[in-house]
């Protein structure tokens, strides 16, 4: 069930209250040089590296190669494969064919030639709400969070620190303090770029934060099911369907009606396959009259039938 939201008055801060995290994989990797692995693409998911001791160079298509340090986080958010290496030329195998000691989700792997070392958390998540399929595809390539000034940095850095601190400890529960800590790093790391990087005030984010439209798109997220019409949506904020209906498209760039289609069968998408929801429990929570009418609409907008992502 979709949550009621902490802040009415604030539509970014909800679709940020929405986010929630699911690991795919956690692993602690101890290395030493010379080392180089690849990680691979995992489709929706996002991979994270913290850095707890040592340097490395990072690798993603489409950025800048860089090189990371203790204390630094880097999150590739789009899920392509990806070279991490002590040294530029450095062989990386698939870091998939190596050996690693597993503990359920959580790995430990060390690997490399026995020279300096560098110890890292590596994790793949997803992020699991609807407002995810807005975030995701507006973010770069690589988000790098260095030490630095501020509020935000200092609370990254302060989470920073726990994890290292309980990763040099490996007390007893350990893994699942890491693992709890790094999803709200990855969390903590989205937030810092909303709020401070100039491609976040544009598209749907941009949308969030306009007086109008933003409350526009709070009240479709809150109550996905109402019969909503562009004449209803242009009442709530007075004004004229015209005006309303040329604003909403200019700032999220699709029209108002085809947004909360997307967003119900977003929501509709999440109930299937987290919640075990039937397709003719969901196509009545969100007011469709009849279940066929729901699964073409699912179909047409997600690509393939509700079955297909029903749970299992």
């Amino acid at each position: 069930m979709i949550a009621e939201p902490m802040q009415a008055d604030d539509p970014l801060g909800e679709a940020l209250h929405f986010l929630r995290v699911t690991g795919t994989f956690y692993c602690r990797s101890e290395l030493t040089a010379p080392w180089g692995v690849a990680a691979p693409g995992w489709p929706d998911c996002m991979w994270f590296h913290i850095v707890i001791a040592g340097r490395f160079h990072l690798e993603v298509a489409g950025a800048q190669p860089r090189m990371l340090q203790a204390g630094d986080l880097a999150l590739v958010p789009h899920g392509q494969g990806h070279i991490l290496r002590s040294d530029p030329g450095t062989i990386t195998p698939d870091v998939t064919s190596l050996e690693h000691e597993y503990r359920g989700r959580y790995a430990i792997l060390r690997h490399g030639g026995g020279g300096a070392c560098t110890t890292l958390i590596c994790g793949a998540v997803r992020l699991d709400h609807p407002a995810a399929h807005h975030i995701v595809p507006l973010l770069p390539e690589v988000i790098h969070v260095e030490p630095g000034g501020g509020t935000q940095a200092e609370w990254i850095q302060s989470t920073l620190r726990l994890i290292a601190a309980e990763a040099a400890s490996l007390r007893p529960g350990g893994e699942a303090v890491i693992t709890r800590l790094s999803d709200i790093l990855v969390i903590q790391t989205l937030r810092g770029w909303i709020e401070h990087d100039p491609a976040a005030q544009r598209g749907w984010l941009g949308a969030l934060r306009d007086r109008q439209i933003g409350r526009a798109i709070s009240l479709i997220h809150r109550d996905p099911a109402r019969d909503w019409t562009v004449a209803s949506l242009a009442g709530e904020l007075a004004m004229s369907r015209s005006a309303f209906s040329a604003r909403f498209t200019e700032l999220v760039d699709e029209p108002a009606m085809r947004y909360v289609t997307r967003w119900r069968m977003h929501v509709a998408r999440g109930w299937l396959a987290e919640d075990g929801a039937t397709v003719g429990e969901v196509a009545g929570r969100l007011g469709y009259h009849s279940e066929a009418a729901f699964s073409r609409a699912f179909k047409r907008t997600v690509g393939v039938s509700p079955g297909a992502v029903t749970r299992g």
